[in-house]
Protein backbone atom coordinates (compact mmCIF):
# COMPACT_ATOMS: atom_id res chain seq x y z
CA UNK A 1 0.00 0.00 0.00
CA UNK A 2 1.10 3.57 -0.59
CA UNK A 3 2.80 5.05 2.32
CA UNK A 4 1.08 8.48 1.61
CA UNK A 5 -2.64 6.05 1.44
CA UNK A 6 -1.67 4.83 4.97
CA UNK A 7 -0.73 8.28 6.08
CA UNK A 8 -4.08 9.48 5.36
CA UNK A 9 -6.02 6.69 6.82
CA UNK A 10 -3.96 7.36 9.95
CA UNK A 11 -5.03 10.91 9.91
CA UNK A 12 -8.87 10.11 8.76
CA UNK A 13 -9.06 8.20 11.76
CA UNK A 14 -7.88 11.01 13.88
CA UNK A 15 -10.01 13.46 12.27
CA UNK A 16 -12.54 11.12 12.98
CA UNK A 17 -12.01 10.54 16.69
CA UNK A 18 -11.64 14.14 16.86
CA UNK A 19 -15.68 14.67 16.03
CA UNK A 20 -16.52 12.37 19.09
CA UNK A 21 -13.96 14.56 21.28
CA UNK A 22 -11.30 11.63 21.86
CA UNK A 23 -7.90 12.31 22.50
CA UNK A 24 -5.30 12.21 19.82
CA UNK A 25 -2.32 9.76 19.36
CA UNK A 26 0.98 10.92 19.69
CA UNK A 27 2.17 10.35 15.80
CA UNK A 28 0.82 13.20 13.50
CA UNK A 29 -0.22 14.54 16.00
CA UNK A 30 1.27 18.25 14.53
CA UNK A 31 -0.41 17.59 11.83
CA UNK A 32 -4.15 17.08 13.19
CA UNK A 33 -3.52 20.15 15.42
CA UNK A 34 -2.65 22.50 12.03
CA UNK A 35 -5.80 20.88 10.46
CA UNK A 36 -8.11 21.76 14.08
CA UNK A 37 -6.49 25.02 14.18
CA UNK A 38 -7.94 25.35 11.07
CA UNK A 39 -11.40 23.91 11.11
CA UNK A 40 -13.05 26.85 11.19
CA UNK A 41 -11.88 28.10 8.16
CA UNK A 42 -12.57 24.61 6.62
CA UNK A 43 -15.72 23.71 7.88
CA UNK A 44 -16.75 27.51 6.10
CA UNK A 45 -15.18 26.16 2.79
CA UNK A 46 -17.60 23.01 3.35
CA UNK A 47 -20.12 24.86 3.75
CA UNK A 48 -19.98 26.88 0.72
CA UNK A 49 -19.24 23.67 -1.23
CA UNK A 50 -21.52 21.08 0.20
CA UNK A 51 -24.95 22.84 -1.54
CA UNK A 52 -27.98 22.29 1.42
CA UNK A 53 -25.75 19.38 3.56
CA UNK A 54 -25.00 21.42 6.82
CA UNK A 55 -21.82 20.49 8.21
CA UNK A 56 -23.12 19.03 11.47
CA UNK A 57 -25.65 16.60 9.54
CA UNK A 58 -22.82 15.34 7.18
CA UNK A 59 -21.80 11.38 8.42
CA UNK A 60 -18.95 11.77 10.86
CA UNK A 61 -16.61 9.77 8.42
CA UNK A 62 -17.61 11.96 5.15
CA UNK A 63 -16.78 15.10 6.80
CA UNK A 64 -13.47 13.57 8.03
CA UNK A 65 -12.51 12.86 4.73
CA UNK A 66 -13.55 16.08 3.75
CA UNK A 67 -12.01 17.74 5.99
CA UNK A 68 -8.53 16.24 4.98
CA UNK A 69 -8.34 16.60 1.75
CA UNK A 70 -9.87 20.69 1.98
CA UNK A 71 -7.21 20.87 4.55
CA UNK A 72 -4.62 19.62 2.07
CA UNK A 73 -5.81 21.49 -0.74
CA UNK A 74 -5.85 24.86 0.93
CA UNK A 75 -2.95 24.86 3.19
CA UNK A 76 -0.61 22.01 2.80
CA UNK A 77 -0.43 22.03 -0.47
CA UNK A 78 2.30 19.50 -1.04
CA UNK A 79 0.03 16.91 -3.65
CA UNK A 80 -1.65 17.89 -7.22
CA UNK A 81 -5.04 19.01 -6.42
CA UNK A 82 -6.58 15.47 -8.76
CA UNK A 83 -4.37 13.50 -6.42
CA UNK A 84 -5.57 14.74 -3.09
CA UNK A 85 -9.76 14.38 -4.42
CA UNK A 86 -9.29 11.07 -5.91
CA UNK A 87 -7.13 10.04 -2.73
CA UNK A 88 -10.31 11.53 -0.85
CA UNK A 89 -12.80 9.41 -2.99
CA UNK A 90 -10.61 6.11 -2.41
CA UNK A 91 -11.09 6.69 1.59
CA UNK A 92 -14.61 7.34 1.08
CA UNK A 93 -15.07 4.15 -0.80
CA UNK A 94 -13.14 2.18 1.66
CA UNK A 95 -14.21 3.70 5.32
CA UNK A 96 -17.79 5.42 4.29
CA UNK A 97 -20.94 4.08 3.60
CA UNK A 98 -22.14 3.22 -0.34
CA UNK A 99 -22.86 6.58 -1.45
CA UNK A 100 -20.44 8.29 0.83
CA UNK A 101 -17.62 8.18 -2.37
CA UNK A 102 -20.68 10.52 -4.21
CA UNK A 103 -20.72 12.59 -2.01
CA UNK A 104 -17.47 13.20 -1.10
CA UNK A 105 -16.94 13.34 -4.71
CA UNK A 106 -19.46 16.23 -5.48
CA UNK A 107 -18.02 18.76 -2.37
CA UNK A 108 -14.49 18.40 -3.34
CA UNK A 109 -15.19 18.94 -7.06
CA UNK A 110 -17.37 21.78 -6.69
CA UNK A 111 -14.94 22.97 -4.40
CA UNK A 112 -11.66 22.82 -7.49
CA UNK A 113 -14.45 24.07 -9.78
CA UNK A 114 -15.04 26.67 -7.57
CA UNK A 115 -11.19 27.66 -6.56
CA UNK A 116 -10.22 26.87 -10.14
CA UNK A 117 -12.56 29.42 -11.06
CA UNK A 118 -11.67 32.07 -8.58
CA UNK A 119 -7.71 31.88 -9.82
CA UNK A 120 -8.45 31.75 -13.85
CA UNK A 121 -11.81 34.06 -13.75
CA UNK A 122 -13.19 31.16 -15.93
Amino acid sequence: MDPRHQKRIKLLKQLYSHSFNQPQHKSSKNLISNIITNLEAIDALIKTNAGRFPVDEMAKIDLAIIRLAIYELVFQKTEPEKVIINEAIDLAKEFGSEKSYAFVNGVLSKFYKNETTKVTGK
